[in-house]
């Protein structure tokens, strides 16, 4: 493990962070990725991140979002995490695929279409291992809150 992330991580894990962190990095993500045309993402420096565009759920216009992702390397495809920092309601880009899943993705200075899909049963139970695996505040996360976390799988179109 790189130094720092077990730092970030404990970090990342607190109410305070919860609080704060919705505020700036998106709008950091989103500064430094259009700066760099699409290169880096500051928040990558802790986990692998995509823009992610999709049609807004009421008004059909495109809503772009910074979100970290889980990268399924063999597969060629992405795990969204609908964690919203442990806040209580889902965050809106899951609304925007439940109702819109064909969207687009910067990864990587790449802009790809792709086709979201919400994972449910054993499959996302798989997945939420594997998420945990990956990045262990989400159980902090998740268990914080009352509702069932949102995992999207992203494939390519």
């Amino acid at each position: 493990m790189p130094p720092g992330v077990r730092l970030m991580q404990k970090v990342s894990s607190t109410r305070a962070f919860a609080k704060i962190a919705p505020h700036f990095i998106p709008a950091m993500d989103r500064a430094v990725h259009r700066l760099t045309r699409g290169k880096v993402m500051l928040s990558a420096q802790m986990l692998p991140g995509v823009i992610l565009t999709a049609k807004g759920a009421k008004s059909g216009q495109p809503r772009t979002t910074p979100l970290a992702c889980m990268p399924e390397e063999a597969a060629g495809t992405w795990i969204l995490i609908g964690s919203n920092f442990g806040r209580p309601g889902h965050p809106a880009w899951t609304g925007n695929l439940l109702k819109h899943p064909d969207a687009e993705v910067s990864w990587q200075g790449k802009d790809i279409a792709v086709r979201a899909r919400l994972l449910a049963g054993e499959e996302r139970a798989e997945a939420w291992q594997a998420v945990l695996r990956f990045w262990p505040p989400y159980a902090t996360y998740q268990a914080r809150i009352e509702r069932e976390i949102r995992l999207f799988r992203l494939e390519r179109r």
